[in-house]
C-alpha cells in the first residue's frame, strides 16, 4: 500500500532533509492514505482538498499543521509521481502576522532567577544569550562552546544550516559549573552537552519546554513564554540596544532579513528618546 512512499523517503534524502523532517512527511502521507483507506498514488486533487478541509474545519488543527500537510502532500504528487499541482487550487492558510512576544530583561532576570535546578538554568540562559531554537540548544555538542573566542557552533540549525552566535561571558561561567557538576567519565567532545539523567541520552524539546512552564509559573510572569520566547526576547534586547538588523540576522540564522525585521515592530521607543508630535505642540 506504501510503495510509492519508499521512493519519495529517497526524494527527500536527495534534497538534505533531515530524519524528522521526513518522518513527519511520511506520517503526513499514510494518514492521508488511511482517510481513504487507498494508496496515495490513486487518489487525486479532489481527494486533497476535501482532506485539507477535514483537517481544518473536523480536526481543527492549526495552520502550521495543515500547512504541514499540504507540503507533503504537494512534494510526493509533484516530484514522487510526478504529477500536477495548482496552488491556486490547493492553497497553503494564510498566516496572521503577528509580533513576536517577547520578555523584558527584568522578566528574563527573575526568570533565571527562579530557576534553582541547574541543568534547567544553564540550558534556558543558553537559549536566552545566544538567540538559539530549543532544537539547536539540545543539539548543542560540547566542542560547540568555543571559550577561547567566546562564540557558541550552531551545528542543526533550521534547514541544516550551520552558523556561530555569542557566548555570553556569564552564561560561560554557569555552563563552567553546570559541566563541573554533571561531567562524566570517558566523554567525547562530539557528545551531546545537555544529557538527561533518566535516559542518558540527549535532552528533548519537550522537556526544555516543561522546564520553562515550571519556571514561568514560579517566577509569577502571566505572559504566556515559551523557550522561543527567550529567542525572540534575544532579538529584540539586541535591537533595542542598537545592534544593527544584518548582525542580528546572522545572529539568529536567518535567510532573509525580512525576517529578522519584524523585530523592528517591538522596538522599546523610549529607548531611542523619541517624542510624539503630539507631545511638541
Amino acid at each position: 500500500m506504501y510503495q510509492k512512499i519508499d521512493k519519495m523517503i529517497k526524494d527527500l534524502e536527495i534534497r538534505g532533509r533531515t530524519p524528522n523532517t521526513i518522518k513527519n512527511m511520511v506520517w503526513s502521507i499514510k494518514n492521508f492514505s488511511k482517510f481513504y483507506n487507498q494508496p496515495p498514488e490513486l487518489l487525486g486533487e479532489h481527494d486533497i482538498i476535501n482532506y485539507l478541509d477535514y483537517c481544518i474545519n473536523q480536526k481543527k488543527l492549526c495552520r502550521g499543521t495543515v500547512n504541514a500537510i499540504n507540503s507533503a502532500l504537494k512534494i510526493f504528487y509533484v516530484v514522487t509521481l510526478e504529477g500536477s499541482w495548482s496552488d491556486l487550487r490547493i492553497p497553503r492558510i494564510r498566516y496572521d502576522k503577528k509580533l513576536p512576544s517577547y520578555l523584558t530583561k527584568e522578566e528574563v532576570k527573575v526568570l533565571l532567577d527562579n530557576i534553582t535546578y541547574l541543568k534547567h538554568k544553564v540550558i534556558l540562559s543558553t537559549i536566552y544569550s545566544s538567540g538559539l531554537r530549543v532544537s539547536e540548544a539540545v543539539n548543542l555538542r560540547i566542542s560547540d562552546i568555543m571559550s577561547k573566542e567566546m562564540k557558541i557552533r550552531v551545528r542543526v540549525g533550521k534547514r541544516n544550516k550551520e552558523r556561530y552566535t555569542l557566548l555570553s561571558e556569564k552564561n560561560l561561567l554557569l555552563l563552567r559549573e553546570y559541566w563541573k557538576k554533571f561531567r562524566y567519565k570517558n566523554y567525547s567532545p562530539d557528545d551531546y552537552l545537555f544529557i538527561s539523567r533518566q535516559t542518558g541520552e540527549q535532552l528533548t524539546n519537550r522537556g526544555v519546554e516543561a522546564a520553562m512552564e515550571k519556571a514561568v509559573k514560579k517566577a509569577g510572569i502571566n505572559k504566556k513564554a515559551t523557550p522561543h520566547t527567550l529567542r525572540h526576547s534575544f532579538a529584540t534586547h539586541l535591537m533595542n540596544d542598537g545592534v544593527d538588523l544584518v548582525t542580528i540576522q546572522a545572529l539568529m540564522g536567518h535567510s532573509n532579513i525580512k525576517t529578522t525585521s519584524i523585530y523592528l515592530h517591538v522596538k522599546d521607543y523610549q529607548t531611542l528618546n523619541i517624542t510624539s508630535p503630539l507631545d511638541r505642540m
